[in-house]
């Protein structure tokens, strides 16, 4: 029985950061996916290994079923959910930009993104997209064929496709853009803060109902740069905007009196800021005080 239990923690433990970027991705909540690999655990251990001829697969289709689940409980959960719901960031390391389509694929930008799919639609892109299984494989996971496997991942790439950003953004544009974002907010440069939105910028706030944030999307950069000025400024004194590496990206963490009260995540297109992402909610901030590994 230890050698057993010795044998199937050894294959759980070199996988687990794989299962947990699997799981992330599909359910955009560090929590929700440290649950799931909780009950691909316990599925695990009661299976006989001998069996298993493949133990990364296994466990990745065990991880798939268990989060496909959740998110079909999640997308209720949502329904709920007071103002704009936002996946829960995460710090990561420096060495996860330099995986560009890692980095790529945990961006709050795509997470946002893939919600837009169906859970079986999402499953199958992660699968597929990011993580290279054969079609096979995912089919196992999904329950579908191979052949059905192939024609959902080519509806899930067109769609994310016509969503994603517009071009490759390199760390150092990204760096470059959040440095002149800091610098105009701090500053309350109105007219500079203009300069570096686009026209048709977005900011989302997420603050689930527990804490004040924007109840919904608010549009357009005139619009986006007086709301940052005139809410930034009347705590000036208290805040403090420290630049961190966020799923991925450079982004920047806002404390107010030391203490993290906002993650604040962009989304860059043809050199301009196009997507500001706030989250505020205290229960997803959790994952942002150490980092947390993904990998492919």
């Amino acid at each position: 029985m230890s050698e057993r239990m010795d044998r199937a923690t050894e294959a759980y433990v070199a996988h687990r950061n794989l299962l947990f970027t699997v799981a992330y991705e599909m359910l955009g909540s560090a929590a929700d996916a440290e649950d799931v690999l909780q009950e691909t655990w316990l599925r695990w251990v009661s299976i006989d290994l001998d069996t298993v001829r493949d133990q990364r697969a296994y466990l990745v289709r065990i991880t798939t079923r268990q989060a496909l689940d959740r998110l079909r409980a999640l997308s209720r959960r949502k329904e709920s959910y007071v103002g704009p719901w936002l996946p829960e960031p995460l710090l990561t390391a420096p060495d996860v930009a330099e995986d560009v389509e890692l980095a790529d694929s945990v961006s709050m930008a795509m997470l946002l993104v893939l919600e837009t799919l169906g859970p079986t639609e999402r499953a199958v892109f992660v699968l597929r997209e990011v993580f290279d299984l054969a079609y096979e494989e995912i089919a196992e996971a999904v329950d579908k064929s191979p052949a059905a496997v192939r024609q959902i991942a080519h509806r899930a790439r067109a769609h994310v496709a016509a969503r994603k950003p517009r071009g490759v953004v390199s760390p150092a544009e990204t760096r470059d853009a959040l440095e002149a974002f800091r610098r105009a907010v701090v500053t309350g440069d109105l007219q500079r803060l203009l300069d570096i939105l686009a026209p048709d910028v977005v900011f989302l706030g997420d603050g689930g109902g527990v804490v004040k944030a924007v109840p919904s999307p608010v549009m357009g950069a005139a619009k986006v740069a007086r709301l940052l000025v005139a809410g930034l400024g009347r705590i000036a004194d208290a805040v403090s905007l420290q630049p961190a590496q966020v799923n991925g990206h450079p982004a920047l963490l806002l404390r107010l009196n030391g203490e993290i009260d906002t993650v604040l995540a962009l989304r860059i297109d043809d050199g301009l800021i196009s997507g500001l992402y706030a989250v505020r909610n205290p229960e997803k901030l959790s994952h942002i005080e150490r980092e947390t590994a993904v990998t492919r």
